[in-house]
């Protein structure tokens, strides 16, 4: 089964050599502050080395567990990544390795979700492995359900579960889902790491890699297709075609799309003109009179459905608005190069006039979106 071993719980690294060193590390800003003569306990110093040793956790973990898969026996395919695997060039629509050479989900232009490591079990069990040394694992809780979503969607033929490797003292672990498996380390330190980055005149042992046959590359895993623009462009015609209803909750409530749902986090179901969004929004930028404002159905960590709406200026050019537990709010400005820019420029193409929302429309949408919660 799937019981940590005692090297993993203490941190043992006798068996696997020199293979931490042998990673690449983002520590260029860390070495800047450290060449300046930054104090550790200045937060530019802790926030940089942090990242830096969370970087170092998540490989030691994974050469443990290359360890660890080799020798259980319930553990029957182990997927590669780093150097351990061959390199190859992330492919689009289906599970690969990236130019960091980690296990990604891609479309043709944005990776969709990375995953630290996953591995198949006896009774046809996915996991996927969460490794992190955070305290407080709220937003960690929040990943699982798109990455489970995705997972279950490209492997229909597996029970997809997660197995979470963390720190002792982290809080928030009785809130994970019952498809988790929980490990706790002993607290993880990576002076070793940084001492030989600092001074690497040693020479380094070889890598150790596994001969084993349980070890897979991620694109050998067959998956079923999906299309992910495709699917969320079908998804938001069929929302709109009911006969009657400006909604269809019936569809929306499917245990199938609540799960695309689950993947996308928000659902696009129309656009307003600027006038009636400005009826709704707090708008005072001057825009054209033909700018739209795309609506979307967020699902959010309570499960809540929640309308928020977004305005694109240019391709990359994208503001989200939306109302905060204190109806007040909020304006962000998305990253032009993360996905929900290309989805609202590609959903936005789509949509003809007989998508247009009007303010009578939002609020009556709010109520049925409302209701559905009341209900769930």
């Amino acid at each position: 089964m799937l019981e940590i071993s005692q090297d993993i719980k203490k941190l043992d690294d006798s068996d696997i050599g020199d293979n931490l060193l042998h990673y690449d590390y983002n520590v260029k800003h860390l070495l800047s502050l450290i060449k300046k003569g930054v104090d550790k306990d200045d937060p530019q110093y802790l926030s940089s080395y942090r990242s830096f040793e969370g970087e170092v956790y998540e490989n030691y973990l994974y050469e443990k567990l290359v360890k660890y898969a080799e020798k259980n026996d319930y553990i029957t395919k182990f997927v590669l990544k780093g150097f351990h695997q061959n390199k190859t060039r992330s492919n689009p629509n289906t599970l690969s390795i990236s130019e960091k050479q980690q296990i990604v989900y891609r479309t043709k232009s944005r990776e969709i979700s990375e995953f630290d490591a996953m591995f198949i079990t006896q009774k046809n069990e996915l996991y996927f492995v969460e490794m992190t040394l955070v305290k407080n694992v709220l937003k960690l809780r929040k990943r699982l359900r798109k990455k489970k979503a995705l997972l279950e969607i490209i492997f229909p033929n597996y029970e997809i579960k997660s197995l979470i490797i963390l720190n002792e003292g982290a809080t928030g672990t009785k809130q994970f889902p019952d498809y988790c498996k929980v490990w706790f380390t002993k607290e993880f330190s990576s002076t070793k790491v940084l001492e030989y980055i600092l001074d690497s005149t040693r020479k380094l042992r070889p890598k150790i890699k596994s001969d084993s046959k349980k070890m897979i590359e991620a694109h050998t895993l067959k998956l079923h297709p999906f299309r992910y623009y495709n699917t969320m462009s079908w998804i938001t015609k069929t929302l709109r075609a009911h006969k009657k209803h400006i909604l269809d909750l019936g569809f929306l409530m499917n245990p199938k799309i609540q799960r695309y749902h689950d993947l996308y986090n928000k659902l696009y179901i129309g656009y307003m003109n600027i006038n009636e969004a400005k009826k709704i929004l707090n708008l005072e930028e001057h825009y054209n009179e033909d700018q739209r404002v795309v609506v979307a159905i967020e699902k959010k960590h309570s499960d809540e459905i929640v309308l928020t709406y977004y305005i694109q200026f240019s391709r990359k050019k994208l503001y989200l608005y939306s109302f905060n537990d204190d109806n007040e709010q909020v304006k962000e400005k998305k990253d032009p190069y993360g996905i929900t820019v290309t989805e609202v420029f590609h959903i936005n193409k789509m949509m003809d006039n007989s998508y247009e929302l009007n303010e009578s429309n939002i609020k009556f949408i709010k109520k049925l979106l409302s209701g559905v919660v009341r209900d769930s």
